[in-house]
């Protein structure tokens, strides 16, 4: 008996299994179809939010080369204004003095003034100091408190600036004398700084300060490119010289020179700005052809103004064919009821022929040209103010279907 009921258990539980796999099969078919457009969506999305990443990304770094191109070029102009107007603040050199030395030995003096030529040429090519810029000019002499030098008592010192060709252009003279110590204080002195003064760490001298100029300025036509400093003394000792020259600056200097940082941060910003001002134009005419395209208005106007002439001389020839058509019409009808059916024949033989040929009216209509042209020039008399705001709104006149041009009958329509 159990051989019997096998075989249709085992057949039910095969159609079952079957139905199961079709139910998951139509299950896994409709989720599929479910999910095939929310994946082309996902995929367009994030096809689109690529394609938007990137040109974001790449304006992001057309703008950041730019401003940065901006920035360099902004404080190399403010360089190159700044080392352009800016002159020497200041200059030293040291003063090497000559005197001759062919005079009797016996003497206890020098032969002559010592005498020193300074040259006011850098690279001896660029000038020293600008031209109209006030300078203080100032010579410092390093003198020993010798006996002979405190013996001197007062000396001058002269000074003579002259120009390429030798010309004096400028001589001042100024006297000076060591600063007066008494023997006690220079006892003290020598005790306190015996020890530096043994080691050779400091000296029993005195820097002189001799001030020449309180505003020297050289002339544009006659640049000053050296001076020649005399000490008018055969008895003066010196160690050694200095000449100091330095600028006094008013205004714009003034400000460049005691408010570096300051004026450097404000040169910069202002370049920047009218760079990027400069940067913005060109954009936009590159762009939209400026922020005023005259030229466009008026190419669209005139466009404008063919399109609807053009128009207008369509709509006039399609209104005078039907017009010449309906009266060809009506014309043999009247005719007709003299002549009879042969009148009704021509007529209907007529019809056909304008029907056929329409566009050959408008040729045989050439005596009336004068006339239709008087009527269209009063008809756009009539609606030029309308036509003219339409086209400059950017739109053309609405056509209605009333016809304001009329055709005058010409002699061919009583044949």
């Amino acid at each position: 008996m159990s051989d019997f009921k096998d075989p249709p258990q085992s057949h039910q539980f095969t159609e079952l299994q079957g139905g199961s796999k079709a139910n998951i099969r139509n299950g896994t078919d409709r989720m599929g179809a479910a999910m095939g457009p929310i994946l082309h969506w996902l995929q367009d999305v994030a096809a689109v939010t690529l394609l938007k990443a990137r040109r974001t990304l790449l304006q992001a770094a057309i703008l950041f080369c730019t401003l940065v191109l901006l920035l360099w070029v902004s404080v190399f102009l403010y360089g190159s204004f700044y080392y352009s107007y800016m002159p020497t603040v200041s200059f030293s050199t040291p003063v090497h003095f000559f005197y001759t030395s062919d005079c009797d030995a016996a003497e206890a003096g020098l032969c002559s003034f010592p005498t020193a030529n300074i040259s006011f040429m850098r690279n001896e090519r660029d000038q020293v100091m600008a031209n109209g810029q006030p300078y203080r000019v100032s010579l410092e002499l390093v003198m020993p408190e010798s006996p002979v030098n405190e013996q001197l008592g007062m000396f001058m010192v002269r000074m003579s600036c002259y120009t390429k060709g030798g010309k004096i252009v400028s001589s001042v003279g100024r006297s000076t004398m060591l600063h007066y110590r008494s023997f006690l204080l220079q006892t003290l002195s020598t005790l306190c700084f015996s020890p530096l003064l043994l080691t050779g760490m400091a000296e029993q001298k005195q820097l002189i300060e001799v001030e020449l100029y309180s505003d020297y300025k050289t002339n544009a036509y006659e640049p000053t490119v050296g001076a020649v400093i005399q000490i008018q003394s055969k008895q003066v000792q010196i160690y050694s010289s200095q000449l100091r020259i330095h600028a006094y600056f008013t205004g714009i200097r003034y400000l460049l020179y005691n408010f570096p940082l300051t004026s450097a941060v404000i040169g910069i910003s202002t370049n920047f700005a009218f760079l990027s001002v400069i940067a913005l134009f060109g954009y936009l005419q590159f762009i939209w052809g400026g922020l005023w395209p005259p030229d466009q208005v008026r190419i669209r106007v005139m466009m404008g103004d063919n399109t609807r002439i053009q128009r207008r001389r369509e709509e006039a020839r399609k209104r005078m064919e039907r017009e010449n058509s309906q009266k060809e019409l009506s014309s043999p009808a009247e005719i007709g009821s003299v002549n009879g059916t042969d009148g009704l024949q021509g007529n209907g033989a007529l019809a056909e022929m304008s029907s056929e040929n329409p566009s050959e009216n408008p040729d045989t209509s050439g005596a009336e040209a004068p006339d239709n042209k008087e009527e269209e020039s009063r008809d756009s008399e009539e609606h030029g103010d309308t036509d003219s705001s339409d086209v400059l709104n950017g739109s053309l006149p609405s056509q209605s279907g009333e016809t304001l041009i009329r055709q005058r009958p010409g002699p061919w329509m009583s044949l």
